[in-house]
């Protein structure tokens, strides 16, 4: 594998540990809100492993999808960067309950995460792509199942 992807490949699971990682203070600081965050830490934790899995099994036979990845390393980095700094700033400062799920919706819609959901959305051309897709099938559109959790708990979305 080249270096490049490989490279890629690092900050695309990175970008999903770190999700975990947010989402899993959230779990702590909402406990009225911890069984939605404790499900989406578990599926951020998966994305993860499915990443690791493709690159480790598939890759090294040219059969991983790397359409599941964004082109560019840098808007990876950048989001990897700038989610440490906000689970920094977290802990230090709890935030409020709408700046949590408003944080997370953002989140969601930055370029790695809304690029792996246009990944799970567009038809399969291979079957290798039906495989990783039913294997994460339940744990799509994360932003669209907080955008609904929000509006079903009276939290504001910020526009």
């Amino acid at each position: 594998m080249n270096n490049d992807l490989s490279e890629l490949f690092d900050e695309a699971i990175k970008i999903e540990l770190n999700a975990s990682k947010l989402y899993e203070l959230f779990q702590e600081v909402f406990p009225d809100d911890a069984l939605f965050w404790g499900q989406l830490v578990v599926e951020e934790k998966n994305h993860a492993a499915l990443l690791r899995d493709g690159r480790d099994r598939f890759q090294p036979i040219g059969k991983f999808p790397v359409e599941i990845l964004p082109a560019s390393i840098t808007s990876l980095v950048w989001a990897n960067r700038g989610i440490v700094t906000l689970v920094d700033k977290y802990r230090e400062r709890h935030p409020s309950r709408e700046e949590a799920f408003n944080t997370a919706l953002s989140l969601e819609q930055s370029a790695g995460e809304a690029h792996f959901q246009q990944f799970m959305e567009k038809d399969s051309v291979s079957k290798i792509e039906g495989i990783f897709k039913d294997l994460n099938r339940d744990d799509k559109d994360h932003a669209l199942r907080i955008r609904s959790y929000m509006e079903n708990h009276g939290i504001k979305v910020e526009k």
